[in-house]
């Protein structure tokens, strides 16, 4: 017999409770495939007069582009709250009450949202799931894997995809106040192609036999991509944190970092730092935290999108310095 964990039934039962008490019944066991639809797919939702559009992002860095178009146009709920790992997060009661709530679910896409696929929280909900990412090409993980890597928004022209697919999906579901989402729209995508080219221009103090990156785990590929980095390696060659590493990965990872004279380790301040500062103190790199997998509050470092990706490259300029 297999024994059940306390903690999760009782989460599972709590969530059970929500999907009734918002008045749905909980239907058999979906996918997120199921849910998604296409920008050209979304049609108006159903508002009555002075209703705000109820919106429910996943992640924090999800919900800073939403916000900076939607502006107070909208009724916005975050399912991550800051400083959470999207890869080790397990959905709670609330999470079924927003959902059953929403008219409309954004996600990042390209499995970052593993933790939707919950028999609960699918059928909690009949809201559009709508992808951010959508027209974006993902990037493929090393190892062999052919995994699709979820991290495109260390790439900021990947974050002018977010912003314009945010502005049309708005206009369509709300289409009374589509003149002023697009408008946001259009204004957020000039501040990132300016953040883009800012940024550029500071990493180019790099000189190029310092251009080399090793993560926690993979993260930095459409930051490398766009930049002109070169990957290393990652201590879990995994785009999930939670993904195991051998004593033979780690030992090839450090004798990589000496022959390759890598700097520093960077490791996402969302994950556990122990591996991340054993390899660097093993081969005398810098150990560096960034901000990757979300936001901070408001009275840290990266409380938006912008202010995460200026405080990342300071970071990189200065780890990678001689």
């Amino acid at each position: 017999m297999t024994r059940r964990d306390p903690a999760r039934w009782i989460r599972t039962v709590s969530l059970l409770a929500l999907v009734w008490l918002a008045g749905c019944q909980p239907a058999p066991a979906s996918s997120i495939a199921e849910h998604m639809q296409s920008l050209a797919d979304l049609q108006p939702a159903s508002l009555a007069a002075g209703d705000r559009l109820r919106v429910v992002a996943t992640t924090t860095l999800v919900a800073d582009a939403v916000r900076r178009v939607a502006g107070e146009d909208i009724d916005l709920t975050t399912l991550l709250q800051t400083g959470t790992d999207p890869h080790a997060y397990e959905p709670a009661p609330q999470d079924a009450r927003a959902l059953a709530q929403a008219d409309v679910v954004f996600l990042n896409g390209f499995g970052l949202e593993r933790f939707l696929e919950d028999r609960v929280l699918l059928a909690a909900t009949t809201a559009p799931f709508v992808s951010l990412s959508e027209g974006i090409r993902p990037l493929r993980l090393g190892g062999g894997s052919g995994e699709e890597d979820p991290h495109v928004w260390l790439d900021p022209r990947n974050v002018v995809v977010w912003a314009e697919n945010a502005g049309e999906a708005l206009a369509k579901l709300d289409p009374i106040h589509a003149e002023a989402y697009r408008g946001r729209a259009t204004e957020y995508r000039h501040e990132l192609e300016a953040l883009d080219q800012r940024l550029a221009d500071r990493l180019d103090t790099i000189p190029p036999e310092a251009r080399k990156l090793v993560t926690d785990h993979d993260t930095l590929g459409y930051f490398a991509a766009r930049f002109g980095f070169t990957l290393v390696g990652a201590i879990v060659p995994s785009a999930s944190s939670s993904a195991d590493v051998s004593a033979r990965e780690f030992a090839a990872l450090e004798e990589a970092v000496r022959r390759e004279g890598v700097r520093a380790v960077f490791n996402a301040a969302e994950v556990n730092p122990d591996l991340g500062r054993r390899l660097a103190d093993d081969t005398g790199a810098r150990f560096v935290p960034l901000y990757l997998e979300s936001l901070t509050g408001p009275d840290g470092p990266a409380p938006t999108y912008v202010d995460l990706m200026e405080y990342d490259v300071k970071a990189i300029v200065q780890g990678l310095s001689p």
